[in-house]
């Protein structure tokens, strides 16, 4: 009964995505967020039931690009807003209140697929918790066992080459095991882009092919 927790800002044109937005605006940059978050959205959903998803949503969805995709996309879903100073702190806040294993990724990775939230969920039978690095040095996944571990990241400083080094640390400084799960790649500039997109399926892959045109 593993709950997929999913962090997330509403993709409003120039509050996402600013790296990307760099090289290809902020409009487009908004519409790949969009429909990277409807991807994501949508596998957390497959792989376990609406009633088991939590959105911890910074801003509107209602305001953002494709709202009311998403909108329809989140129904049936815990929606709650984010609270907290810095994202470490946010990200341990929207643990606050789960019960039993939860799984937790942001909406950077839109190739993740069922199979890899499930791998990850069974791999807290035997571990406290399991970290999906990133290619960046930092982290897609976080699966704990006891959401209040979280705690134990809130200060751990984040959008740096080491933070997913320092979040391991910090997990096992709090005394918990820690499994690893596959290495994927963020989607925050062009070369990103290029480089998940050429691989992926779905909206993501279909809005990146129309803004590299």
């Amino acid at each position: 009964m593993t709950t997929v927790l999913v962090l997330a800002k509403a993709p409003v044109a120039g509050r996402v995505k600013t790296r990307l937005a760099a090289d290809i605006g902020v409009a487009a940059a908004a519409r790949v967020a969009a429909a990277s978050l409807l991807d994501t959205l949508a596998v957390c959903t497959s792989a376990v039931g609406p009633g088991r998803c939590r959105l911890a949503l910074e801003g509107d969805l209602a305001e953002a690009v494709a709202g009311l995709r998403l909108c329809r996309a989140v129904e049936g879903w815990s929606v709650v807003g984010q609270s907290g100073d810095g994202l470490g702190d946010r990200i341990a806040g929207a643990f606050a209140g789960l019960a039993g294993p939860v799984v937790q990724i942001g909406m950077d990775t839109p190739q993740l697929t069922s199979g890899l939230l499930l791998d990850a969920a069974a791999r807290l039978d035997g571990y406290d918790a399991v970290l999906g690095p990133a290619e960046d040095g930092g982290w897609w996944l976080l699966g704990l066992r006891d959401p209040a571990a979280a705690t134990a990241v809130a200060a751990v400083p984040m959008s740096t080459p080491r933070t997913g080094e320092l979040t391991r640390r910090a997990l096992e400084d709090a005394g918990l095991s820690v499994a690893t799960a596959p290495v994927l790649r963020d989607v925050d500039d062009l070369s990103d882009l290029r480089a998940v997109a050429a691989g992926g399926v779905g909206h993501f892959a279909a809005t990146a092919a129309e803004v590299l045109r």
